[in-house]
């Protein structure tokens, strides 16, 4: 299992990348300028469902700094981090702040809840893709893929992989 402090320093690393790459990065609270070559995301391209149905975008979060975790059940590394998820949006979720834990299960709502309820994850919300759009969109290469997101939309920093 990843734990919490692995998973900070993995956010504090993106943060830090920020900061060395911009600037301008801290341009009040969590406002960054995105590193080199990044780019605004498409964000109301980025479709999906909440855990009750209702159809969302990445658009929804604007305003907030969003740390956006392309996962999936049958990914082991995806599974060994959401515990860890789980802790951070529990200690810093809120409204500066969201860990987005988006799945491309093709099984949608139902295996997402399963899985939250089998592994006792209790502080992440539901988002389901199950069309895996978003890997497309976002050209994502593979789960997990976490990416960083400030206030405005923008692209902080990406990261594949477990750590």
């Amino acid at each position: 299992m990843t734990s919490l402090s692995q998973i900070l320093r993995r956010v504090a690393a993106l943060f830090f990348f920020a900061l060395l790459s911009a600037p301008a990065c801290w341009a009040g609270g969590f406002s960054f300028t995105p590193y080199p070559g990044a780019h605004s995301l498409p964000l109301s391209k980025v479709t999906f469902e909440n855990g009750q149905g209702k159809r969302m975008t990445l658009a929804d979060f604007k305003g907030k700094v969003v740390l956006l975790n392309i996962w999936a059940t049958w990914c082991p590394p995806c599974v060994r981090e959401m515990p860890t998820l789980d802790k951070l949006q529990k200690q810093l979720g809120g409204k500066q702040f969201a860990v987005v834990p988006l799945s491309v299960d093709k099984g949608g709502i139902f295996t997402v809840k399963s899985f939250y309820e089998d592994n006792f994850i209790g502080n992440l919300p539901i988002y389901v893709d199950p069309t895996t759009d978003v890997l497309d969109t976002l050209n994502i290469l593979g789960t997990p893929t976490t990416v960083l997101i400030d206030k405005q939309g923008k692209e902080i920093a990406r990261t594949m992989g477990p750590e």
